[in-house]
């Protein structure tokens, strides 16, 4: 909380000095704008520029912040989903021990797959194909996603105010948030996919050419395959401003014309749904039975949304499967469905969501949010944002990576505030646009202070995994233990098996026992200690294996960063 801290304290200090020195520095930064601007009215050029520069920069700083080690269980999931992607496979035949391989967000029956949709899983499985590495297709969405937030941002706004929308996503998206330095998010495909789809929409009304209906309808297949629910939440404005403009005055030649130009999209639509179908069908032996609902249904007890029930508790045979399921979740169901509860957590989601997507330095232009909602420029976009605030207060949960098909609305609201806020003149004086300019600058200075975080002593913290949400910071290198532990017994002369055992009290979260798609052919196979017998049992199915015992909260100064030690068969044999 310390870097929060800092920001908040730093934008404190730029609104006082454009209330005090209202015309302090106004020539720089006159002519810092007017490059800016020259840049900005080439538009092409300009998307093209935010969105490579997210790329080489995020790049350049690999050796203060290397490729990220996953860790918490969503970061496994995902990259189990890659693996069997990479592997030219929907899905792998559930493990003949599968007992001793339960995670978290892990389906195990009736196919051994992460319980995710699909989108991220095959994001990451075309870099791991494509560019070596998983995190290499982040890495090119990130840029993607960048530039083409600028490309929306110019159907929307002046070409200089959607430059500087993306060079702000480059900085608080592209570099430093958890959507680059973690698996597990998938905002950045949602982003995309929602930037497409409000990029393509007031082109498409104004032109009707059949590139913007394919654009929109990619968009609507990135955020199908990813977060369908709050998907359906921008398709449905999306979708009535579409047909209020298809029939609205139109004569019957127009409206054959429009018909026979939307055939294309709707196709691409209707294949996607076809794959999605199918891929259920091979995941989870239906083709209408979702993601998530089986590994909900026989793990968890929470609903997702208030009208469901809470469902009776499953058999658990781990006791961390245990704790998150029925004390982790169960907490936080108990408290927001309150009375007391419901409205200061509610507060809290939105708060936790507008500090990610805003940060302490971008909250003071929310000062203009009557003149915002008087625009007529974005008033659709305020529309969207509303049905987005209804569809969440009906769900338990809320990450901030949960509302991402709606960043780029996010992003033409708060720059429009910013202009609002930049010709704002209390008793005459230029403050408004002094502060703009203050603000701006201390989101680059805010750069530096990050990459020098850890010597300034204001690195976010390591755990728990939740405070990673709470700005553009993202976390430090993390992980590292199990991974040095896995390229310990990866050295080692033939197969390896890891049977991991937890001292009372572990976090469920810090998961240690996480497989690719093709176990029984792994380097190191990680287990889960169910005791003596059973133990025993999976000894012998993976006889010509060495086995080892991890206990991970038993960790050691030195070249043993966990308790690693021959697995003790005399305990075995008792």
């Amino acid at each position: 909380m310390a870097f929060v801290g800092i920001e908040f304290g730093l934008m404190a200090m730029a609104m006082a000095c454009a209330f005090a020195w209202p015309g302090l520095g106004a020539g720089w930064f006159a002519r810092v704008e007017r490059i800016f601007a020259r840049l900005a009215r080439r538009k092409g050029f300009a998307a093209a520029t935010v969105g490579v520069s997210a790329v080489v920069l995020r790049l350049a700083l690999l050796p203060l912040f290397p490729i990220p080690l996953p860790f918490v269980p969503d970061d496994f999931s995902f990259l189990l989903a890659c693996d069997t992607f990479a592997h030219g496979r929907l899905a792998n035949p559930t493990p003949a021990m599968w007992t001793h391989f339960e995670s978290i967000h892990i389906t195990m029956q009736p196919t051994y797959q992460s319980m995710y949709f699909p989108g991220q899983g095959l994001l990451l499985a075309a870099g791991q194909r494509l560019l070596g590495h998983p995190w290499f297709g982040l890495l090119a969405a990130a840029g993607l996603l960048c530039g083409v937030l600028t490309w929306m941002l110019q159907a929307w706004l002046p070409p200089n105010w959607a430059l500087l929308g993306g060079i702000i996503a480059v900085i608080r998206l592209g570099l430093f948030s958890d959507w680059i330095n973690t698996y597990h998010t998938a905002g950045t495909l949602a982003a995309l996919g929602g930037a497409l789809m409000l990029g393509a929409l007031p082109r498409l009304v104004k032109t009707a050419r059949l590139r913007y209906g394919l654009l929109m309808s990619v968009g609507v297949v990135l955020v199908g395959l990813t977060r369908p629910y709050e998907g359906v939440l921008l398709c449905v404005p999306v979708a009535v401003m579409l047909g209020h403009w298809m029939w609205k005055g139109k004569n019957r030649r127009r409206a054959v014309l429009q018909a026979r130009r939307a055939a294309l999209p709707a196709a691409l639509l209707v294949c996607a749904g076809a794959w999605m179908g199918y891929y259920d069908l091979k995941a989870f032996g239906k083709a209408t039975t979702l993601p998530y609902t089986i590994n909900r249904d026989t793990y968890a007890i929470v609903p997702y949304y208030f009208w469901q029930h809470v469902r009776p508790a499953p058999v658990y045979r781990s006791e961390d499967l245990r704790i998150f399921y029925e004390k982790e979740e169960m907490d936080f169901y108990n408290k927001i469905h309150s009375v007391k509860g419901f409205l200061p957590f509610t507060l809290a989601k939105a708060g936790m969501a507008l500090l990610f997507y805003a940060g302490p330095a971008l909250l003071p232009p929310l000062i203009m949010l009557r003149r915002l909602f008087l625009d007529r420029r974005i008033r659709f976009l305020v529309i969207c944002s509303l049905v987005l605030m209804a569809g969440m207060i009906i769900e338990i949960y809320l990450m901030p990576y949960y509302v991402a098909p709606f960043t780029a609305a996010f992003y033409a609201l708060g720059l429009q505030a910013m202009r609002h806020m930049r010709v704002w003149r209390p008793e005459g004086m230029p403050m408004g646009i002094t502060a703009v300019r203050f603000l701006v600058f201390l989101c680059v200075a805010l750069c530096g202070v990050r990459i020098f975080a850890k010597p300034l002593h204001v690195s976010p913290p390591e755990w728990p995994p939740s405070n990673w949400n709470l700005s553009w910071i993202g976390p430090e290198h993390f992980g590292t233990e199990r991974a040095q532990v896995e390229a310990q017994l990866s050295k080692l002369p033939g197969g390896q098996l890891a049977i991991v055992r937890y001292a009372p009290g572990h976090h469920p979260i810090d998961e240690w026992v996480y497989n690719g798609a093709d176990i029984d052919h792994a380097k190191v196979i990680w287990a889960r200690d169910m005791g003596p017998a059973e133990d025993l049992e999976l000894i012998r199915y993976y006889r010509d294996r060495s086995v080892w015992l991890i206990e991970p909260d038993q960790s050691e100064a030195g070249a043993n960063p966990a308790g690693v030690s021959p697995y003790p068969f005399e305990e075995s044999m008792e």
